[in-house]
């Protein structure tokens, strides 16, 4: 079991970056490292021992099928011919995508869609750790096509709400963002604050 408290470990968060679709290249995760970023989002905390998600791996030929409901949710949107063939690209732009679809039950007697959605977000997290940590890229897409009646059909069910999708490939270079990440305390305050 790896020590949390390790300095490698907290250096791999901290070194860990979102890799959008365009800087992503073959190879993608095989099945079994698939399986072991799944694992991992298992383990994030949950509340009331809830499972309120599930993947769905989008693996080869699959991505043309996404390509073409990204291309009809764009059209049903009103978006030009342009903007609907970047659409399209972005389903085929990495090896693989992940959907991530939560199921909230909202009259849950032990945990409130809140705490639901925690665990979501918990779950979504430790995936992408784990992606970094296995040598991999990605990067969580949402936006708009996940309301689009026609997406959301292909991959909900019953109670079911589309979150979006994870990118998943080989980065094509090792680097860093593009944008500067605030220090923490910008983001970490005592309670009260200070007169």
């Amino acid at each position: 079991m790896t020590d949390t408290r390790s300095p490698e470990f907290l250096a791999s968060l901290l070194q860990r970056y979102s890799v959008g679709t365009k800087h992503l290249a073959e190879p993608a995760p095989g099945l079994n490292e698939l399986h072991r970023m799944t694992e991992a989002a298992l383990r994030a905390p949950d509340h009331a021992g809830l499972v309120p998600f599930r993947f769905a791996a989008i693996r080869g030929a699959a991505r043309e099928r996404l390509a073409d409901l990204f291309e009809q949710a764009a059209v049903l949107a009103g978006k030009s011919e342009a903007d609907a063939a970047l659409d399209r690209q972005r389903a085929l732009g990495a090896p693989m995508l992940v959907t991530v679809i939560a199921r909230i039950d909202p009259g849950h007697p032990l945990a409130t869609v809140h705490e639901q959605w925690m665990t979501v977000g918990g779950a979504l997290t430790n995936f992408l750790n784990a992606v970094h940590a296995m040598g991999y890229g990605g990067k969580m897409l949402s936006g708009a096509k996940v309301r689009s009646v026609p997406v959301m059909q292909a991959f909900c069910g019953p109670g079911e709400q589309l979150v979006g999708w994870v990118v998943l490939g080989t980065p094509r270079k090792v680097g860093s963002p593009k944008f500067n990440k605030p220090d923490a305390a910008d983001v970490l305050s005592d309670w009260p604050p200070a007169p």
